[in-house]
């Protein structure tokens, strides 16, 4: 029979969703079970946003601009400037997500084997978009024990080659929780600028923020503004994740170009998600403190938690909604598929993402799980519980075995 394509056997698979047969076997059992491992909000998406889908007044749902509405990119861009993010229409490009956005990114700036230099742990569809442009992931190590702060600038520059072609980074971080500080993105903003190479950012947990820092963007670095390109989605900010709506931003006119070649094969981004996301911007300052600190009392009710385990290890993020932790298991991949597969307590059982997906170096995170606070306190709660007791029966059957 005909063969798949090698980069169709490459593309790696997604530790997020790779465990959900094994979800849905558990739940035809009849338990309940504590999704942990998506970054799926449970919160309401604005009534402003919903309303403008129920009173979409068209006789045909047409094609729009490839490069989406204008009067969305240009309330878009006002958005933005209220946040201090000084941007213009011409610099934004709607993507059918953020996903989207970082694909039309890559494909725009990297040739084949060109190296993509990622902090790690990092969000792991970085590695397929990046299989998608036949570029190479490099990893730098940011560190379990520093909190996940970002590598020093010497651990970066000794990776650079001459087939270095950008660094990226997630701020907030996804999977860590990490908030890169002002000081550590204008380092960055230094090093592409030394070595000639692009900034990218997804930027899409910009408003998840549980302190007092503040978020910085590469938008707002001076002197590198042609080495620059911004990720955003909806997807977090609205709790819109389903209307798949994302951007592309950058002062670069030859990457906005190149980039519209990838916009126009797939013709527009989605016509009825862009309305929406259009009057989602009106969304009054009262829903995100709401949201805020919702987020805030969950992640303080699951790190709280999680630190009564014996033999867990978790440092309290700053920012998105993600934590690492550190379990005492030898593979959380075996711990993980066990949880669904073959532990419950009293009919409930958790879903994790094992962290080895978020880890470009092989044998890393193989003893941590990324954990998202999405549920609500109760729920968290529940599944905290559930942890303390599965960690030890995990790790008696697995002596029992052997």
């Amino acid at each position: 029979m005909p063969k798949l394509s090698t980069r169709g056997h490459s593309m790696p698979e997604s530790p997020i969703r790779k465990l959900a047969p094994f979800a849905d076997m558990a739940k035809k059992k009849g338990h309940k079970v504590y999704h942990l491992n998506i970054g799926q909000p449970d919160i309401k998406s604005p009534e402003i946003a919903i309303n403008a889908i129920k009173n979409i007044d068209l006789d045909i749902i047409e094609y729009g601009p490839s490069a989406g509405y204008e009067s969305y990119r240009k309330k878009l861009a006002q958005f933005y400037t209220n946040q201090n993010v000084n941007v213009n229409t011409e610099d934004i490009l709607i993507t059918t997500g953020g996903s989207e956005a970082l694909l039309f990114a890559l494909g725009s700036i990297m040739d084949p084997e060109d190296e993509l230099i990622i902090p790690e742990p990092f969000y792991a569809n970085y590695s397929a978009f990046a299989a998608e442009s036949a570029a190479k992931v490099v990893p730098v190590n940011s560190g379990f024990e520093t909190g996940f702060e970002l590598p020093s600038i010497a651990d970066f520059e000794k990776l650079i080659t001459p087939k270095s072609k950008a660094i990226l980074i997630c701020n907030p971080n996804n999977p860590t929780g990490y908030l890169y500080s002002e000081s550590e993105i204008l380092q960055l903003g230094e090093l592409v600028k030394k070595h000639d190479l692009f900034l990218i950012a997804d930027e899409v947990y910009r408003e998840f923020i549980y302190g007092d820092d503040i978020h910085y963007s590469v938008m707002n670095l001076k002197d590198v503004e042609q080495n620059v390109i911004m990720i955003d989605s909806v997807s977090k900010r609205y709790s819109m994740c389903g209307a798949r709506i994302g951007c592309m931003v950058t002062k670069n006119r030859d990457v906005i170009a190149a980039a519209m070649k990838f916009a126009q094969a797939r013709l527009c981004p989605p016509t009825i998600a862009q309305i929406a996301c259009e009057a989602a911007i009106d969304t009054p300052q009262s829903y995100f403190d709401e949201v805020i600190s919702e987020y805030r009392e969950r992640r303080d009710t699951l790190i709280a938690g999680l630190h009564t385990i014996e033999g867990v290890k978790v440092s309290t993020p700053k920012a998105a909604f993600y934590c690492i932790a550190e379990l005492p298991v030898d593979n959380t991949d075996d711990f993980a598929q066990w949880l669904l597969e073959s532990y419950n307590l009293n009919g409930e059982t958790v879903m994790v993402a094992p962290a080895g997906g978020f880890y470009s170096t092989p044998g890393m995170g193989l003893n941590q799980v990324r954990i998202a606070y999405v549920l609500k306190k109760e729920d968290l709660i529940r599944a905290v519980a559930v942890l303390k007791e599965a960690i030890p029966a995990y790790n008696a059957s697995r002596k029992l075995n052997k």
